[in-house]
């Protein structure tokens, strides 16, 4: 059997991609290796990131290893596919003739064509999946139409394009038959959803029809852009039990100035008031953002305005990042890159250590609650598993002892939370009460 090793960087969205692509090489009868570097696959194939520099700089690295192992005779096929491959083909051509083909992102059919095999649309729902068995990505369009002005993402992926609802549902049925019990459902804008191919915003009625299907237990919403937040979603989210208290905004700043620098197209009194409007229909929704420090033309008032944003609305989930500028962007072309790095650098830790404070307070909160937990995985002496409020890989955990029981990946359980600290919690399993008294029933 032919084997092939594809290797994937970047977001949850690029793993969607690649899980896509695996499901039609196995059908063409490859034998799958996924980021192994064990493997004696001769055919690999990177999916690469080209977001951000750092991104960036590990696929190119990711490359030129490829590169030295296909020179010495180790592989023989490199194909470089994603992000990097749509913006950078021609100078990657140029520097690296040791890559046998390079395609963006939208040559899916392409690609399984050039490892000889049919690209079959009957399998465009099928997933060949990275992620552990209980959980899984769902990506319910491609591209974004908002063209932020630090953003490369619509130059690389395009303008908005929503998959077919009939699809999602389709692919998620799938999913959950495989096992599947979280959907985490991503997009650059989950919220756009529905507006090219019904001409209105259809996310709630897709989350309904998700929380339809048997077996999935939790639904995630990840990536809402603040503009134009449906009130139909706050209301599907506050009334469906499946779907988490959860919710991924990247506010990305709160001063005026610089919300119309980015071009962000919404007001500090609008974020405020999304965020009262969510936290009053659910409140007890874990609120994660992204922040971004160091955009052309932030002040001092304009960053104290965004700490204050920060003391006011408590976080549960906060990743801050430092101003790069990207080619082709609005800020690139038009904007000066006037705020010194070492100033960028202070105000990534002047956020995050306000963060850690309201997190550690949020986390002490939790003490003494009891939590329904999934397991992800067993680490040394601690199970791993998460709440509602907590995504994989991106989030904080919840640390179960190994030693009081056995517990099973992928199954839920009843936990009491006994400490906390900044960005983890930790419990013991406790019986449910309804299940004691069935118990004790049986034993008298």
């Amino acid at each position: 059997m032919k084997k092939i090793n594809v290797i994937t960087l970047g977001c949850s969205k690029n793993t969607v991609d690649s899980e896509h692509l695996m499901a039609q090489l196995a059908a063409a009868g490859y034998e799958i290796a996924a980021d192994s570097d064990r493997t004696d696959a001769k055919v690999v194939v990177i999916n690469t990131c080209g977001f951000i520099g750092d991104a960036k700089q590990e696929s190119i690295d990711m490359i030129l290893r490829a590169a030295q192992a296909k020179q010495a005779g180790r592989i023989e096929r490199l194909f470089v596919i994603g992000c990097l491959a749509e913006r950078y083909a021609d100078e990657l051509r140029a520097e690296l003739p040791e890559v046998d083909e390079f395609f963006g992102v939208r040559d899916w059919a392409d690609i399984v064509r050039a490892l000889g095999a049919e690209h079959r649309t009957e399998l465009e729902t099928d997933r060949w999946l990275t992620t552990p068995k209980h959980y899984a990505y769902l990506k319910i369009s491609e591209g974004c139409n908002w063209h932020c002005g630090y953003c490369a993402i619509p130059l690389i992926r395009g303008a908005h394009v929503s998959v077919p609802m009939e699809q999602l549902v389709e692919e998620a049925t799938k999913l959950a038959a495989r096992g599947v019990r979280e959907l985490i459902v991503i997009a650059q804008d989950t919220t756009y959803y529905g507006i090219d191919l019904y001409g209105r915003r259809r996310l709630a009625e897709l989350l309904e029809r998700l929380c339809r299907i048997e077996g999935i237990e939790w639904i995630r919403l990840h990536y809402a852009y603040p503009t134009g937040f449906p009130d139909e979603v706050i209301e599907v989210m506050a009334r469906e039990p499946k779907i988490c208290k959860y919710l991924d905004i990247p506010f990305q700043h709160i001063s005026d100035a610089q919300l119309s620098a980015m071009h962000r197209r919404h007001t500090k009194a609008e974020a405020y008031e999304l965020i009262r409007k969510l936290r009053t229909a659910i409140p007890d929704l874990a609120l994660r953002t992204t922040l971004l420090v160091g955009y052309p033309g932030e002040t001092e008032a304009d960053f104290a305005e965004l700490e204050q944003f920060v003391r006011d609305v408590r976080f549960d989930r906060l990743g801050v990042f430092a101003y790069s500028e990207e080619e082709g962007t609005y800020s690139a072309r038009e904007l000066h890159d006037d705020v010194p790095e070492e100033v960028k650098q202070q105000r990534v830790e002047r956020i995050m250590a306000l963060q850690n404070g309201i997190s550690l307070e949020n986390n002490l909160r939790r003490v003494g609650t009891t939590q329904r937990v999934i397991i992800d995985s067993r680490q040394g002496d601690y199970y791993v598993g998460r709440s509602q409020y907590d995504s994989p890989e991106v989030d904080q955990e919840i640390l179960i002892p190994a030693a009081t029981r056995r517990l099973m990946r992928g199954r839920f359980y009843d936990v009491r939370i006994s400490s906390a600290a900044d960005y983890d919690l930790y419990g013991e399993v406790v019986e449910p009460a309804a299940r004691r008294t069935g118990t004790d029933k049986a034993r008298k």
